[in-house]
């Protein structure tokens, strides 16, 4: 009997895929727009801001920050107020899920930002750390 089930073991082991692909349930949108005149606009915004669970003003003031670039949130639409290429609006944004979304102890995603005096700490909700940021 254990024979059968060894010959049966070795045989669904060998018809296991070698490479198992680990997808993680965090992905950052990338953002999706176009250049009008000398405008930069983000269409996705609202996608964004729902992935990061950030306010989107938070989002969207270190963005133009960092970009160095006046903008506003127009409706639906994220109007940046000169030409920037998408790799490096992904950059910045990229940047900000490194310091405002995942947690600097157990990376995950599960985090809150919480506003303390002057001081804005970043709370993960899966391992309890508890940092301060600067932003």
């Amino acid at each position: 009997m254990s024979s059968d089930y060894d010959k049966l073991l070795k045989r669904g082991i060998k018809q296991l895929p070698e490479v198992v692909e680990e997808v993680s349930r965090f992905e950052i949108p990338k953002v999706k727009g176009h250049i009008q005149g000398n405008k930069t606009i983000i269409s996705n915004i609202n996608e964004i801001v729902e992935k990061l669970r950030r306010p989107s003003a938070h989002i969207v003031k270190f963005l133009l920050k960092e970009l160095a670039a006046p903008g506003e949130i127009k409706g639906n639409f994220f109007v940046i107020g000169t030409k920037i290429p998408a790799t490096r609006i992904n950059e910045k944004l990229n940047e900000y899920v490194e310091k405002f979304v995942i947690c600097p102890v157990c990376k995950k995603p599960d985090t809150k930002l919480k506003k303390e005096g002057d001081f804005i700490f970043i709370i993960c909700q899966a391992c309890g750390a508890r940092k301060s940021v600067k932003g």
